[in-house]
């Protein structure tokens, strides 16, 4: 499967995450490495949704 995943330089390299699976993030020293990271971090987050564990609990606020 083919997931978007938003990379964002920060000061001691890259943090990435994939918007359609909440929580699931990583970073790496490099685009390369994050990039690469990402795709292990995905793989780790799909097998655990395939054994039944809950990922994630999603609340809404109000902010005024």
């Amino acid at each position: 499967m083919r997931y978007q995943v938003n990379l964002n330089k920060t000061a001691k390299g890259y943090a990435i995450w994939c918007p359609a699976l909440p929580g699931c993030w990583t970073q790496g020293a490099t685009e390369e490495e994050a990039l690469e990271n990402i795709k292990y971090a995905i793989k780790a987050y799909l097998d655990t949704v395939d054994q039944g564990t809950k990922i994630a609990e999603f609340y809404y606020v109000d902010v005024r």
